[in-house]
């Protein structure tokens, strides 16, 4: 595309490694246009699963090298007056584009970084080593960025490292979840749970096939990329007569296609591991089910175990044993008491969404940076 002039956008929003299907890319790109400003998106995957309303440019994923690469030279070929970048890596890459051409930056940490390093396998060794500086390299250039937005309070960088800093939490768009988000209206449920997000062991892989193996009658709809380390393992597993034909496994999906499979569930599961970085966090999947009408199987994370005893509509379950003793239970004797906490899932969501969306709030910021440009 050399010797293109592309016509300039009000924000650039870019990933090295995000898939351009990410539900937070999806969320915060929709808000952007809510409120007028055009978007371009810079990332990887698809185009075609990339936010309506955005011009949309990917490439392939790659090594880690190729990633290396893409996050610095992708900055340059960004025509946003603002850019909002969605990586560690790309953030630090920012830093000269920012400088030279004069752009308003914006860096979205949506993780904890620091803790998340513990939850991968691979981060050890020099590795792991490299991996803790980039991270440490990224959260400076993130609290010097012209605004720093956290997906929650706990997120560094802290406020007083900050220039500016917005928490914009990961709740739901119910306008990506389409007709899902309607929520419970009555009826029979059937007997089909969901899980819709990154499908890897610490985020509850073998509980939830464990569980759905251990309740007869019950269907189970993945939602999401599987890890490659966790792939083989699944695949075997899901040949076994106590699963085979019961698990669908759809692969990434944008949120769209992704809740038009999910919607319509009777439970939503959460079985995630009690890692660093899930303790402190709040699944946005759990927001999603109680929205959809969804009754919700977690494990004790303290934000989830809050959620469900204020909501009245799911359980804590301790492992997958406890989890398929609660599928048994709502498919025979307790289905009374699976209607009752869909019932009342969607009432705790009609309370929970009256305030302005995160979004929205974080749109009108970015549209004042770019104007404040001129």
């Amino acid at each position: 595309m050399n010797g293109v002039t592309r016509p300039r956008t009000d924000v650039s929003v870019i990933t090295s490694g995000h898939d351009v299907a990410d539900a937070r890319l999806h969320r915060i790109v929709a808000a952007l246009i809510r409120a007028g400003l055009t978007v371009e998106v810079l990332g990887v995957g698809n185009p075609d699963d990339g936010p309506t309303g955005a011009i949309v440019r990917t490439t392939v994923r790659g090594s880690l090298p190729r990633r290396a690469f893409r996050a610095v030279t992708m900055t340059w070929r960004t025509t946003g007056a603002v850019i909002v970048c969605m990586d560690p890596d790309t953030a630090i890459g920012c830093v000269t584009v920012r400088a030279v051409r004069g752009r308003k930056l914006v860096v979205d940490v949506h993780e904890d970084y620091a803790a998340l390093l513990d939850d991968r396998s691979w981060a050890t060794g020099l590795r792991g080593w490299l991996a803790r500086r980039l991270v440490t390299l990224a959260t400076t250039v993130a609290a010097r960025a012209d605004l720093t937005v956290v997906a929650d309070e706990h997120v560094p960088p802290p406020a007083g490292r900050c220039r500016r800093r917005l928490v914009v939490r990961n709740l739901p768009d119910l306008s990506l979840m389409g007709s899902a988000s309607g929520g419970y209206s009555g009826g029979d449920a059937a007997l089909r749970a969901v899980y819709v997000g990154d499908v890897r062991w610490s985020r509850g892989l073998e509980s939830m096939i464990e569980a759905l193996g251990a309740a007869p009658g019950w269907s189970l709809d993945i939602v999401g990329p599987v890890s490659r380390e966790d792939a083989p393992w699944l695949e075997e597993r899901l040949g076994r007569p106590d699963a085979a034909g019961r698990v669908r496994v759809h692969g990434r999906q944008p949120p769209a296609a992704a809740w038009r499979i999910a919607g319509g569930a009777a439970v939503g599961l959460a079985l995630l591991e009690d890692t660093p970085a899930f303790r402190a966090a709040m699944p946005t999947k759990v927001y999603e089910y109680l929205a959809a009408g969804m009754a919700v199987l977690a494990t004790a994370l303290p934000r989830v175990e809050r959620v469900l005893a204020e909501s009245g509509a799911g359980a804590v379950v301790r492992d997958a044993d406890e989890a398929a003793s609660f599928l048994r239970f709502w498919s025979s004797a307790g289905k009374q008491d699976l209607t009752k906490m869909r019932a009342a899932a969607r009432a705790w969501a009609d309370g929970f969404y009256r305030d302005e969306s995160p979004y929205d709030v974080l749109a009108s910021e970015l549209a004042a940076l770019g104007a404040a440009k001129e």
